[in-house]
């Protein structure tokens, strides 16, 4: 089922979701249903998977020179998707990125998500790799998100790179996109980063998930810019209870935002990491409630590959 029939059922009633990882080459799939087993408790309609593309890393051979080799850290977001439908009978979401990608790649990828009967995907540039101070493209790949967009929704029109392809099916995918209350890292401002995402729904997506934010201000002023700029389709909020102290450095860094004064002095108050994890959970579990009684669509957690704080905020939600 779509994300937009999702809510719609719902009834006007918050639903839970959550976004996991792909374990690490070498892990199998039991890790993944270690962390969703308790989170099923709160029957989540939907479940995201991310992608990770390439990485780069170079390897010193006897004569001195350096072999460039391609790894990839945690593959498997198909496998995952179809485990997760097949085990659970929730919709399982998987990202699909420009970066790593060309516009063949993609659209086999999208064809293999239809077999499966995925009936969403959710639309992202994907990050420069670490060898790369900014974003690169394949060479026949897409370098916005807004395109990649265009891609998958001229695929539902059924429209194939190859024009000659007889009786072309018609795919079905609901589309998500990122936003991003406190801006895009690499946006000149947040005026200029609702312009390209407006651009992403003209392009046919139907919903949008925000980055993680911690001050609820930051998501209820995005909201409001984005429905003046004419975007009407559901934002769902993205959260992430705070978990170690050295998140007070690595989250505005990794991220690009801001984290609250209050949030900060508190944090740094804690004694170890375990009272960081219950001042994280305490609040984002306010977070939630204020987001809650706005009527938010969704609540969406970021596990970053654990479940213990969500499920210790949506033990008191959902």
């Amino acid at each position: 089922m779509k994300v937009t029939e999702h809510i719609k059922n719902a009834n006007g009633k918050t639903q839970f979701s959550f976004e996991i990882l792909p374990p690490l080459k070498g892990q199998n799939i039991n890790q993944i249903f270690k962390n969703i087993d308790p989170l099923m408790e709160f029957k989540p309609p939907f479940i995201d998977v991310t992608y990770h593309r390439e990485e780069y890393i170079y390897k010193e051979l006897e004569n001195g020179l350096l072999q460039k080799k391609v790894v990839r850290k945690r593959p498997g977001t198909v496998g995952i998707c179809a485990a997760i439908q097949n085990k659970y009978q929730v919709d399982a979401i998987p990202h699909i990125l420009c970066g790593g990608f060309t516009k063949e790649d993609t659209e086999n990828f999208l064809i293999d998500l239809g077999f499966l009967g995925i009936d969403n995907v959710m639309a992202l540039r994907g990050d420069a790799v670490k060898s790369e101070t900014y974003f690169a493209p394949e060479k026949e790949g897409h370098s916005y998100a807004s395109d990649l967009v265009e891609q998958i929704s001229e695929l539902n029109k059924g429209q194939y790179l190859d024009a000659e392809i007889q009786n072309q099916a018609e795919t079905n995918f609901c589309i998500g996109v990122s936003g991003y209350p406190e801006k895009h890292i690499e946006a000149p401002s947040l005026d200029s980063d609702i312009h390209f995402l407006k651009k992403k729904i003209n392009n046919g997506a139907t919903y949008i998930v925000t980055q993680m934010f911690f001050d609820n201000s930051k998501y209820f002023a995005f909201v409001d810019k984005c429905r003046s700029a004419g975007i009407t389709v559901p934002i769902i909020p993205g959260l992430k209870p705070f978990a170690t102290k050295k998140q007070l450095n690595l989250i505005p860094h990794r991220f690009s935002l801001e984290l609250p004064d209050t949030l900060i002095v508190e944090v740094v108050k804690c004694k170890n990491n375990a009272a960081v994890r219950e001042l994280g959970v305490e609040w984002c579990l306010q977070q939630s409630k204020e987001l809650i009684a706005a009527d938010v669509p969704f609540l969406h957690y970021y596990s970053m590959g654990k479940s213990d704080n969500i499920y210790a905020v949506a033990q008191s939600l959902f």
